[in-house]
């Protein structure tokens, strides 16, 4: 399955709070790496340095949850299934020829 990961600092904190948070996030990072059975097709940091983006294929949920886990004190995760748009516009036809059918 695919997934579109956004993220943005988290915030509330002071500034010397944020500040102080940057270089831990960045610490963190550097010893992380992709689980084995995750596929990232792009991974993206936002020119406003304020987050960032991931398009991700797994099938295992709790290893994407785990991963967003270990930096759920320092960012704010959205995570999207998404579908390619080819077989999205074939199941939007399909839906729409089902309403159809119904009178």
């Amino acid at each position: 399955m695919k997934f579109v990961i956004a993220w943005t600092t988290r915030s509330g904190g002071s500034a010397a709070e944020t500040e102080a948070a940057v270089p831990r996030v960045l610490a963190l990072l550097s010893n992380w790496a992709p689980p084995g059975d995750e596929t990232f097709h792009q991974f993206l940091a936002r020119a406003d340095g304020n987050g960032g983006f991931a398009v991700i294929e797994t099938d295992n949920l709790a290893g994407l949850a785990l991963t967003h886990y270990k930096f759920a004190p320092y960012l704010d995760f959205s995570i999207y299934p998404v579908l390619e748009v080819q077989e999205a516009t074939a199941l939007f036809g399909e839906a729409i020829e089902f309403r159809k059918s119904i009178t």
